[in-house]
């Protein structure tokens, strides 16, 4: 089913609401009371079938802009497995709840929302057959993230499926000091589907505005308690069992955010990551439709919850699926990672020997040298709009770019090897280059493609942002990046094709119009890339 399905038929279970629930499904609508004087509007699925409980029981928060219809299809496909199921609209998210004076403001993960899956689990166990010993939580997006903060602060939770999370808010929506203008206004358009609270009105003020900057600085001094990479502590003290499945073009939560928070967690866990963008890999799920990652969900409750003996533990845990559909496991990070490669920079330079001003990846030494180009000028480099480039490459449709056309003076370009073998580049890229520009601030969008040489049509295998803020004009820079996780199969024919630019519209950069960037290879610290081949 496409993208453009998927859409049509969240709009439809969003915008009929409870009514259409209440008319075709088997469960209840409840209004749960908060702590605070607010309520919750949730739907409660039980198990039908025979056996009077207790039954283990799974709450589900509902993701950002979208009420508690989001999973009613899931909620009863496990209600009819044999568990009760409570999905809910997050506080400030409902039906109509910009109207209804008992919805309660979005306060952006907070306390209270946090509070809310407690309180949600209070009222359960209250009032149906669930098992306090057998407790789980599962959301997409902000439900995801939620879910993590939940189990953080709830001893109770035993297991977690969060998709499509955030561990980290900075380093999602501010990758490197660099705001994600597009991934900030997307989330900020989104909140008037509910009844913002005071600090999303001072964010979407901000963004209204064009300073994204701003809207990001509002939320770093609160991050403490909005982060599940910053509670680690208390989920290791807790131990639950924690599912983390995200996608390698997530336009709001890049995944190296989330492995950096996987590799730190020391309880029962499993990484998935997939191709494809923000929650569109498990949106269709979330309604009970066939899909691979809330199968897993379901496998993963089995085991943790039920404690039914399905091998789920005993798999590699780390889960990674290339755009052409192979799935690779790895018994952690660190193993993707093994065996890296690092090719050396020459001279990108246009010369009488170089006239298409394209350097190589080599192997060898790439030697010392500098080139400027013109910063502040886009090129046709760049990492595509939200929630469009990544759905299409996770229907492997990747929108494909040219490298000749790419404007040499206005980014640097080199190209590796013609592969004689068909090979996977998996894990984080990383770029070791020195840069000096003439002003106080720059910005620098590294990519890496796959490239046919013939025509030189290049697909997008992944990207990263970085911003030098107040620095000496003149002064060079050593910039070390990570470039954004992957597994990308590269077909034997193809190379690889570094490409450095200043401008992308997907962020809200800083290199001023027409300043000059120079980029080199001192003999002290020569320039690199390194990536890992399978």
């Amino acid at each position: 089913m496409n993208y453009v399905l998927r859409l049509c038929l969240l709009f439809f279970l969003v915008t009929t609401g409870p009514i259409a629930v209440a008319g075709v499904l088997p469960g209840t609508l409840q209004s749960i009371p908060t702590t605070d004087g607010y309520t919750l509007e949730a739907y409660v699925a039980v198990p039908s079938g025979p056996g009077s409980g207790p039954f283990p029981l799974v709450v589900m928060p509902s993701s950002w802009g979208i009420s508690f219809v989001e999973y009613v299809g899931q909620a009863n496909a496990l209600a009819n497995q044999g568990y009760i199921v409570v999905s809910y609209s997050s506080r400030g998210f409902s039906t109509g709840c910009a109207l209804r004076p008992t919805c309660g403001l979005i306060d952006v993960a907070g306390p209270l929302t946090v509070g809310d899956v407690s309180t949600v689990i209070d009222w359960a166990l209250a009032h149906t057959q669930a098992d306090p010993q057998a407790i789980g939580v599962s959301g997409i997006s902000y439900g995801a993230g939620t879910s993590l903060l939940a189990a953080a602060s709830d001893p109770r939770i035993k297991a977690v499926a969060s998709l499509s999370t955030w561990a980290n808010l900075e380093a999602s929506l501010d990758a490197n000091q660099t705001p994600s203008a597009q991934g900030i206004a997307l989330l900020s358009y989104a909140s008037y589907l509910g009844k913002p609270g005071p600090l999303m009105q001072q964010i979407n003020q901000d963004v209204v505005f064009g300073n994204y900057a701003g809207a990001v600085g509002l939320l770093l001094p609160v991050v403490a308690v909005r982060d599940p990479a910053t509670q680690i502590a208390q989920l290791n003290a807790n131990g639950p069992a924690v599912l983390l499945a995200n996608a390698f073009e997530d336009s709001l939560f890049v995944p190296s955010q989330l492995i950096d928070f996987y590799d730190q967690l020391q309880v029962p866990k499993r990484l998935m990551l997939a191709h494809g963008d923000h929650a569109t890999n498990e949106l269709l799920g979330a309604q009970g439709l066939p899909n691979e990652v809330y199968d897993t969900v379901t496998q993963w409750f089995d085991r943790y919850l039920k404690g039914v003996a399905n091998g789920v533990d005993s798999q590699p845990p780390v889960q990674l699926k290339s755009q052409m559909g192979d799935w690779s496991t790895y018994p952690d990070w660190a193993a993707v990672q093994q065996g890296a490669t690092t090719y050396a920079l020459t001279d990108p330079s246009v010369s009488l020997f170089n006239p298409t001003g394209t350097g190589r990846l080599t192997p060898a030494a790439g030697g010392s040298w500098k080139t400027t180009i013109m910063g502040g000028i886009p090129t046709v480099a760049n990492s595509g709009v939200v929630m469009i480039n990544g759905v299409l490459t996770g229907l492997s449709l990747p929108l494909p770019t040219s490298l000749p056309l790419i404007a040499r003076t206005n980014a640097t370009v080199w190209t590796g090897p013609v592969l004689t073998t068909t090979r996977h580049l998996a894990g984080m890229p990383a770029l070791h280059v020195t840069v000096t520009s003439d002003q106080s601030a720059l910005s620098l969008f590294a990519y890496l493609y796959s490239v046919d040489p013939l025509f030189g049509t290049a697909q997008l295998i992944t990207h990263k942002p970085y911003t030098f803020l107040q620095v000496t004009p003149g002064v060079p820079q050593t910039l070390d990046l990570r470039l954004e996780a992957t597994d990308w199969q590269v077909n034997a024919g193809q190379q690889l094709a570094l490409v450095i630019g200043t401008v992308d519209g997907r962020y809200a950069g800083v290199t001023p119009l027409f300043s000059r960037v120079t980029l080199s290879s001192p003999t002290s610290s020569p320039s690199t890339l390194t990536v890992t081949w399978h």
